[in-house]
């Protein structure tokens, strides 16, 4: 939990930091804050992150990371805000942000459970899109490898790809290659 959701059930700054010296409560981060019988998940970084920056969106390698369709574990965790967005320092987690504009933002959605915290993470397709969009941020091998996974695993369709790629304006881009992995020929 975030300090300002303790203070708001009435535990005032001094009740939170006996818990902790008592071992009650572990300090993630500044203001954030964990159980310390607490279940820890392997993608808790994504929720820790998601509770620091709440409008932020689990985004690029990221999210292909959790969706499992790339070999890569990210060093920092990806997140998009909005091109205006305030972008907070965050101590840790590192995070990595990528800026989107709004309409752009909202597409794509998914919410997925991580350390009892629903945190927001874009799906499969709305990330291959973003990958393909942004080739200075992500290495093309690495965007067709990841499409090939999702292809190979069943994690999108052909379909769901195209319309995420049409939406994001880089159908272009994509359909050759998606043309290429999905022909009988």
């Amino acid at each position: 939990m975030r300090a300002f959701e303790l203070r708001h059930l009435g535990i005032d700054a001094t009740t939170i930091s006996r818990a902790v010296e008592r071992g009650d409560l572990v300090r993630v981060a500044r203001g954030l804050y964990q159980k310390s019988d607490g279940q820890v998940d392997g993608e808790q970084a994504l929720a820790e992150a998601s509770r620091l920056v709440p409008k932020g969106v689990i985004a690029m390698l990221s999210a292909l990371a959790y969706h499992g369709v790339t070999d890569q574990m990210p060093r920092k965790v990806w997140l998009a805000i909005g091109s205006k967005d305030w972008a907070p320092k965050v101590s840790y987690p590192p995070v990595h942000f990528v800026r989107l504009g709004a309409n752009y933002l909202n597409q794509g959605i998914e919410h997925h459970m991580i350390s009892g915290v629903s945190v927001p993470i874009y799906g499969v397709a709305k990330t291959l899109a973003d990958i393909f969009r942004h080739p200075k941020l992500i290495d093309r091998s690495m965007a067709i490898d990841s499409l090939r996974q999702t292809l190979t695993n069943r994690k999108a369709t052909a379909a769901q790809i195209a319309e995420a790629a049409k939406s994001g304006r880089v159908w272009k881009t994509v359909q050759p290659y998606l043309e290429a992995m999905t022909s009988n020929g």
